[in-house]
């Protein structure tokens, strides 16, 4: 038993009697975040973790002191802790020299990002780094995507969990900012149809514009607001409009959108982004 510092050579180099070492306890170790069969040494505290996911948790729970909380540097790690310094098992199929990162799910197609610095899966013919995203996207949004800086180097704006080294999935929404993807799907089921960041439609609107354009021509205002008039901001294209006030939404007389917010003009309507009607 011991710890040893990490080396490529001394893990990923077998002969070709040694080959059935490759698969001893082979997917039966590890946590919840990888499958692999050795623990890391934090050198931060120095303690002895699964990997650097489980050291974040328990050193960031709520439980912990606020001044002893901490990320473990991961790019630091140097040693790991083995079964057994002599019998050549290999530690994980998928090794990494610059992360020091091992893993036995192979099936992850993990592949290092030099731009990132950190390793990502799906495959690297799949994926493109985007300089001034700062983060690797599908090769499918090459040339489509809207480029942010530094995209994914904040947290989600739904659960605030840090995106760019996230282990759950990622979308990126037609503005350009990222968010999880489960979490944009829990807005979806409340009926949220805008970023969370900027407020543009994150979807095409117009089966709802004409919903709200018939409950606009059901809904008459008052005769002592019939002649009323407010400025709005559109969220979607940016025009600024003078538009008839009405208790329900105000439309855009540029893009024709609904997602508008009043700026000045007398009682405020709410914005429509936050009209609850579904998608259908």
């Amino acid at each position: 038993m011991g710890s040893e510092s990490v080396a490529q050579s001394d893990f990923l180099e077998f002969g070709d009697t040694e080959a059935s070492l490759m698969e001893i306890g082979s997917g039966n170790y590890g946590c919840s975040h990888y499958r692999r069969r050795c623990k890391i040494r934090a050198p931060c505290c120095n303690e002895i973790f699964d990997c650097r996911h489980c050291h974040n948790d328990a050193k960031n729970g709520l439980e912990t002191n606020p001044l002893d909380r901490h990320d473990i540097p991961r790019h630091e790690v140097t040693k790991v802790k083995q079964n057994c310094i002599n019998c050549g098992v290999c530690m994980g199929k998928y090794y990494c020299s610059k992360c020091k990162f091992f893993d036995d799910d192979v099936s992850k197609n993990q592949y290092h990002c030099d731009e990132c610095g950190i390793c990502r899966t799906g495959g690297k013919e799949n994926f493109f780094h985007c300089n001034k995203c700062g983060c690797c996207y599908s090769m499918l949004m090459k040339d489509a995507h809207r480029c942010v800086e530094r995209a994914m180097h904040h947290n989600c704006p739904v659960c605030f969990e840090f995106l760019f080294d996230t282990m759950r999935d990622i979308t990126v929404l037609p503005c350009g900012h990222t968010i999880h993807l489960e979490c944009l799907k829990e807005m979806e089921q409340h009926y949220r149809y805008s970023c969370p960041v900027c407020s543009k439609s994150i979807c095409d609107m117009t089966r709802l514009w004409k919903k709200l354009d018939q409950e606009i021509a059901a809904t008459p205002m008052p005769e002592t607001y019939q002649n009323k008039m407010v400025w709005i901001l559109c969220n979607d294209c940016g025009a600024n409009s003078h538009v008839q006030f009405h208790i329900v939404a105000h439309k855009c007389l540029r893009c024709n959108s609904y997602n508008t917010r009043q700026t000045r003009g007398g009682p405020a309507a709410s914005c429509s982004s936050e009209v609850g009607i579904e998608i259908k």
